[in-house]
């Protein structure tokens, strides 16, 4: 039966450069495209860590040489980090769909993604961003009332809070797109981070997961499925020990008790699985898989990856 299936893409499905990126993005259209010719209704989102690093340290320096510009804002460089990601990924997909002889519409949609402004996160930023300074750079942020830590004795680094997401604003517009059959990229880089003051929306600081923002994305869609991809076909417990076990699918219970366990390693796998329990608990009917991106196809058909329902 064709299926409503959010798919949210890692780092390696989109490279760490440019060239590396326009490689990338043609081995993963061919995984979404399967999808596609399979009859399900396909929505994409995707990460963008290596991407907004570099718009934003370009932003940096550029405003170091001339401080007549504007300081780069991080809501900014993720906003077109959206756009030139999913610039490339939208004409590989395009080609890769034709290719095929299928004729369906793709578009990328500019989105931003509602925090709220009293998350705890916001009161203990984790997320480093930016290059390394010296602390003679350091202290001049600080004294502007930036965030900045020592970073294993390489140097300075702002760090930002890292909020869950709690609303899309572009969502009746992507559900719409959906609805009229077009394969939609969007949330990229978990979205851009913005709160609400009065009718506006105003960005802010911060950096959004990609696989909570996808598992709102899901939730609010009413897909059936949420694919969440990484490096590894399966989530295991015990992982790289001896007595490692590979898991084919478990409840939201098992899941829980795994990461009580500390079997999930925090800022790796562990983000993964939070969000397929947060989508799985919103959608009784649905249900999130991890797995690898060419093992997508299969996974959705149930010969792999691991699934949480």
């Amino acid at each position: 039966m064709p299926k409503k299936i959010v798919i949210a893409l890692g780092g390696n499905a989109l490279g760490n450069n440019l060239e590396e990126q326009r490689k990338a993005v043609k081995i993963t259209a061919k995984a979404i495209a399967d999808l596609a010719e399979e009859g399900h209704q396909v929505i994409v989102s995707h990460g963008n860590g290596p991407q907004v690093g570099m718009i934003h340290l370009a932003m940096s320096e550029y405003h170091k040489i001339d401080p007549k510009t504007s300081e780069p804002e991080l809501a900014v460089s993720v906003a077109m980090s959206q756009g030139y990601i999913g610039n490339d990924l939208e004409a590989a997909l395009r080609e890769e769909l034709l290719n095929r002889g299928i004729n369906k519409p793709v578009a990328t949609l500019i989105t931003q993604v509602l925090v709220d402004p009293s998350d705890p996160a916001f009161s203990k930023p984790t997320k480093p961003i930016g290059s390394f300074m010296t602390k003679e750079e350091a202290d001049v942020l600080i004294a502007k009332g930036e965030n900045v830590v020592e970073d294993a004795g390489r140097g300075y680094r702002r760090v930002v809070a890292s909020p869950k997401p709690v609303d899309i604003a572009e969502i009746e517009s992507i559900r719409a797109l959906c609805d009229a059959g077009q394969i939609v990229i969007t949330c990229g880089g978990g979205g851009i981070p913005v709160v609400k003051k009065g009718n506006a929306l105003c960005g802010v600081p911060a950096v959004i997961d990609k696989d909570f923002a996808s598992a709102k994305l899901a939730q609010l869609l009413n897909a059936d499925c949420l694919i969440i991809l990484t490096a590894v076909e399966k989530v295991a417990i015990n992982f790289n020990k001896p007595d490692q076990k590979w898991l084919s699918e478990i409840s939201v219970e098992e899941a829980k008790k795994y990461i009580e366990e500390g079997h999930f390693a925090p800022g790796s796998m562990l983000p993964k699985v939070q969000a397929a329990i947060q989508f799985a608990e919103s959608n009784k009917k649905g249900y999130a898989l991890i797995t690898l991106l060419e093992k997508a196809k299969d996974a959705i058909d149930g010969k792999s990856g691991t699934i949480i329902k």
